[in-house]
């Protein structure tokens, strides 16, 4: 029986140290299975970071992480705008003139809003502020948690959106 006892400790003990190993995603993450809400392509060949986010909109869609989603979906479209600033070479107009640091995301949709460089779409223009409203909640509102179909009626709006902005910023 002290040998059975033994044997037992000694499996558990070699699956103890094998499964931070095994089961721990690697350092840099892991590609989702599918492309529910931004495809792939949209962002191919565009900047690593860009992709990287994307990968993970995806990611926590199909994992039903929702207000993880709607928190990167508010990340790209504040990171989209700020490569459509600095493409144009006006990437000034939209940081704090005392500290240097690029605005808040309120600040800088009403910035974009008013940008002659570029003549942003009727679509853009009207989703911009409902797209940023969601990553808000996900992000800032302790009784609020997103769900798949707060994300599925914004998915048109929000790839539209960002591929109007990959083209302003010159990434495609």
């Amino acid at each position: 029986m002290k040998s059975l006892a033994r044997k037992a400790l000694e499996i558990a003990q070699g699956i103890q140290s094998d499964a931070p190993v095994t089961y721990v995603p690697p350092s840099a993450g892991t590609k989702p299975l599918s492309q529910s809400v931004l495809p792939r392509a949209l962002v191919t060949n565009t900047r690593g970071y860009i992709e990287r986010v994307v990968d993970q909109i995806n990611g926590t869609y199909e994992k039903g992480w929702f207000d993880g989603c709607a928190v990167m979906m508010r990340r790209l479209l504040e990171t989209l705008i700020i490569e459509c600033f600095e493409k144009h070479g006006i990437g000034n107009r939209i940081k704090n003139t005392r500290t240097g640091d690029f605005l808040y995301l309120s600040d800088l949709i009403d910035c974009t809003l008013k940008e002659t460089a570029w003549n942003l779409g009727r679509n853009t223009k009207k989703s911009l502020k409902t797209l940023k409203a969601i990553g808000d909640l996900s992000a800032h509102s302790r009784r609020y948690n997103a769900h798949r179909e707060d994300i599925d009626k914004l998915i048109f709006d929000f790839r539209a959106t960002c591929q109007e902005f990959i083209y302003i910023a010159g990434l495609k």
